[in-house]
């Protein structure tokens, strides 16, 4: 299978979880992701450092949750956002998004392909995303790219873990016994969150993540494990 076969089966997979995706998450996070995304957020804000900011994007947006979050945590801040836009390749996300979403535009398209013009936005966002991105490399070149300079890029993703202890123990018989057996309850498809601890285990470390960031020529702000490392939250930064 290439890159773009194994690509389009990546989309086809959260095209079928859709409807239940936002319910699968909140039950298998117990839903402490919330406070991950709000964390996210007032990190960017505060490397950022602006009052107004002309556009926020969320990319592998999804059902479009982070996109509520940035409004929120902006009012909180007295930040004042002109523009939220959305993108995922998901046709079936982008349509739960738009019926939750009111305040956003959403354009479907590629995480290694972004329909954005050049230094066009001062935040990207990733939530949950970018190992599900096969031209990863590509894509944070295409971030850098779209960010002005001193933009921010945040990204929260399930990394893989260091093998060592009893806490990696717990959190691997959580991710390969029980989640895909909530999840796929859930959702009604256990394959789709099968492939959750699959991909993850594939995936890079913390450390990994930070050095490719890096290499593609973003400064590394700020990094952060929750729930004995199930999830990690990356904060870097296009030079001004």
């Amino acid at each position: 299978m290439d890159k773009q076969q194994k690509q389009e089966k990546i989309v086809d997979m959260f095209d079928e979880i859709a409807s239940t995706y936002d319910l699968a998450n909140r039950v298998l996070s117990f839903g402490i992701d919330i406070s991950w995304r709000k964390k996210g957020c007032n990190k960017a804000f505060e490397y950022l450092g602006q009052k107004n900011i002309e556009k926020i994007v969320d990319v592998a947006t999804g059902t479009g949750d982070l996109l509520i979050h940035w409004r929120t945590e902006a009012e909180k801040n007295n930040i004042t956002v002109e523009n939220f836009v959305g993108i995922d390749p998901s046709v079936g996300m982008l349509e739960v998004a738009k019926k939750k979403v009111d305040f956003a535009d959403f354009l479907e398209g590629k995480a290694q392909e972004l329909p954005l013009e050049d230094t066009s936005c001062e935040i990207i966002s990733i939530s949950y995303g970018i190992r599900n991105v096969v031209d990863r490399v590509e894509a944070l070149q295409e971030f850098y790219r779209t960010l002005k300079p001193g933009g921010i890029v945040v990204i929260l993703e399930f990394t893989k873990q260091e093998k060592s202890g009893i806490t990696s123990k717990i959190v691997d018989f959580y991710m390969k016994k029980i989640l895909p057996t909530i999840g796929g309850l859930v959702s009604k498809n256990y394959a789709a969150y099968k492939y959750l601890p699959d991909s993850i285990e594939q995936f890079l470390t913390t450390k990994m993540l930070v050095q490719e960031l890096q290499e593609a020529g973003f400064e590394h702000r700020y990094s952060k494990s929750f729930s004995m490392g199930i999830s990690t939250l990356i904060v870097a930064q296009k030079p001004r």
